[in-house]
């Protein structure tokens, strides 16, 4: 059984989509067509369902799904294994973060891993911290730096980099700034601007409130936390930031009930070996999270 065949089987099982597979796998659609061709007339049977542009697993291809996987990570991991034999820190690192990570955080630790280690290709894909950490699962990524889940599942690994201290923050002129002592009941009659229902962030915020039996009044919803401070600066509601985006565009509500804070780290799977490469780049990141 041809091991790049299964590998664009699990891309297209993965996306549901011949042609984002073929993105995925810097190939063109015919030949991931080719390749899917092939692996079911070796298995005789239906691999997925072609239903106009829909693209489902057939029960066989469900049954195949997770072997694949395993044989096609167990590849992988006997690759890396083998090459970090030579010790060398070379080749490629892909590795996903999120937009505000890669603005605010990342940085010094990129300038530094390129400076030690300038034969190593880095790969960076900007992501959402929950589709990195998914990647991370189905090894797609060696690891990931992203707002830490609140409840990691068994196999990943995380390791916290950074607190972030979050602030309620609201446009210098909102109704809410001029108040002393405002309360979570107060924020819940605004209109409020968060990140997509299932973030990390989003999780944090309505947990905060669930406990005063409260739900915040989401008006709008983005993962860009630069666009959720524009809007708020603008005056179209409170949301919950961090502290680093203070400016004089909007200004921090004082809750001291309300101690919100989020941790941003490293992502790693634990039962997979990582590359001389990645355990590089997971030193500089536990030196970060030292100093």
């Amino acid at each position: 059984m041809d091991i790049s065949a299964l590998q664009a089987f699990l891309a297209v099982a993965d996306s549901a989509s011949f042609s984002q597979a073929a993105e995925r796998l810097f190939l063109t659609q015919p030949a991931v067509s080719k390749r899917i061709a092939v692996l079911e007339a070796e298995l005789g049977t239906t691999l997925f369902d072609r239903v106009g542009r829909q693209v489902g697993l057939t029960e066989a291809g469900r049954a195949l799904l997770p072997r694949a996987r395993r044989i096609v990570d167990e590849l992988e991991d006997s690759r890396r294994a083998i090459a970090n034999l030579s010790g060398k820190v070379e080749g490629r690192l892909s590795f996903g973060t999120s937009h505000h990570i890669g603005l605010h955080r990342l940085p010094p630790v990129l300038r530094a891993y390129h400076q030690r280690y300038p034969q190593v290709a880095l790969d960076i894909q900007f992501m959402d911290s929950e589709q990195a950490c998914q990647e991370v699962l189905r090894g797609e990524l060696e690891l990931a730096v992203v707002t830490l889940p609140t409840r990691a599942a068994a196999s990943l690994a995380t390791h916290t980099v950074w607190r972030d201290r979050m602030a309620v923050m609201v446009a210098v002129e909102h109704p809410l700034a001029g108040k002393a002592r405002p309360t979570l009941r107060d924020l819940a009659q605004w209109p409020a601007i968060m990140p997509a229902h299932g973030t990390y962030t989003r999780e944090i915020v309505e947990a905060a409130f669930s406990r005063e039996g409260l739900v915040p009044q989401v008006s709008m919803s983005t993962n860009y936390l630069e666009t959720i401070k524009m809007l708020v600066s603008v005056g179209l509601g409170w949301s919950v930031l961090p502290r680093t985006m203070l400016d004089e565009q909007v200004t921090a509500l004082k809750l001291p009930s309300l101690g919100l804070e989020r941790e941003l780290g490293l992502v790693t799977h634990t039962n997979r070996s990582l590359s001389n490469a990645a355990r590089a780049m997971q030193q500089l990141l536990f030196e970060e999270a030292g100093r």
